[in-house]
């Protein structure tokens, strides 16, 4: 028989093989990648939510907070976004950017995506990594090539919104193209030939069948293109003529070099909200479109594809 001192042992390396396997939790439910889940999501959000506290500050200080106050966005008579022309001229001109480069990006690069997909001539496999190359491009190389194209080239189109249109145009257009090809792909061509079969035409074939199924797409892309126009920095700076022609980053961008109000946490957080009730729109017009696809398990796919562009 075995003394209470030599099971003693046994007993620590059995409670540290317990340790050793609730901490590897082989087979079981995942722990640690929850926790750092949580935790980079409670990184990313507490600043902005400590911005936007700021921005309903009653004094000018945007580090102490002293009472609740709409001051920064219509009670100030000089400093509010409201009452400040720099600040609504910007706001203004980011809402126009983004919603030109929507009505514009979106049906180039659905037409793109289609032609892109269904093109297997020789040229095509060349074309489809050249559509690809603004989304690798460093910006700042985008927005300094679109200046020396404008100054140098093209010198009829003038730097202010035009410019800044065509610029975010040509960045944009490659988002669309990637979110609406990965919809086709999941489609096929069964549904297309089984219009023709029909004796549908197919330009009949692309109107009634095909269009309507890439609709959840569409929808995304110009969510996604709407986001990416509004909060862009660097192509909207270089193409900018100064003045009115400067968006809601480069007001922010310019306000924090100097000693900058909470008016600046205000007019981002307008944008912060803007962008979040046209994302969450897109988000329930796409649940709404592809809710016959959820058993099918096809639908979260594509929305997947959608948003993971990397």
């Amino acid at each position: 028989m075995t003394t209470v001192a030599e099971r003693q042992p046994g007993t620590r390396f059995s409670a540290a093989a317990r340790v050793r396997g609730w901490l590897r939790n082989t087979w079981g439910k995942p722990r640690f990648l929850v926790l750092i889940t949580w935790a980079y999501i409670l990184w990313s959000i507490v600043p902005v939510l400590i911005a936007v506290q700021f921005s309903f500050n009653a004094t000018r200080s945007r580090t102490v907070w002293d009472s609740f106050s709409t001051r920064w966005y219509w009670g100030d008579s000089v400093d509010s976004v409201w009452h400040d022309p720099t600040l609504r001229h910007a706001l203004v001109q980011t809402f126009k950017l983004a919603g030109a480069d929507v009505l514009i990006a979106v049906p180039i690069g659905v037409m793109l995506a289609l032609g892109l997909a269904r093109w297997r001539g020789r040229g095509s496999g060349a074309s489809n990594f050249i559509m690809l190359f603004p989304l690798v491009t460093p910006e700042i190389v985008m927005g300094v090539s679109l200046l020396l194209v404008f100054t140098e080239l093209f010198t009829f189109i003038h730097t202010g919104t035009t410019a800044q249109i065509l610029g975010h145009v040509t960045f944009s257009i490659s988002f669309v193209v990637v979110i609406v090809r990965g919809r086709l792909f999941s489609i096929g061509r069964q549904y297309e030939e089984a219009a023709a079969d029909l004796g549908a035409s197919p330009f009949v074939a692309l109107t009634r069948v095909l269009l309507p199924l890439l609709t959840p797409a569409i929808v995304a892309s110009a969510a996604v293109v709407f986001a990416i126009s509004a909060d862009d920095f660097v192509i909207s700076q270089w193409l900018s003529k100064g003045g009115e022609t400067d968006t809601v980053p480069i007001r922010i961008y310019s306000a924090t070099r100097a000693a900058p109000l909470p008016s600046v946490n205000a007019i981002a957080t307008i944008m912060l909200v803007s962008t979040l009730l046209i994302v969450s729109a897109g988000f329930l017009a796409w649940r709404m479109l592809t809710s016959g696809e959820r058993r099918t398990g096809r639908s979260a796919e594509d929305f997947g594809s959608a948003f993971n562009l990397s």
